[in-house]
């Protein structure tokens, strides 16, 4: 571990990095579920397409929990 990035190269500490990956992903993840539930609703597949909207809003409070703490750790 002790040879990994820690903000040297890249000039952002990982604990920064790590919240900014976080709250990317969490955001990808609210698209990439919005095809999912386009997929079974096309399906007729209500059951799967309310799990997958369940997932998308999770992932969604994910990304805002992630932008606040951006915001308040990254001075905007």
């Amino acid at each position: 571990m002790s040879d990994m990035e820690t903000g040297e190269v890249t000039g952002t500490k990982d604990k920064d990095y790590n919240v900014i990956w976080f709250t990317e992903v969490c955001l990808s993840n609210v698209l990439r579920l919005e095809t999912y539930i386009k997929d079974a609703e096309r399906d007729g597949d209500s059951e799967l397409a309310e799990f997958f909207r369940r997932a998308q809003s999770e992932s969604r409070k994910g990304a805002e929990q992630g932008k606040a703490m951006l915001r308040s750790r990254l001075g905007g």
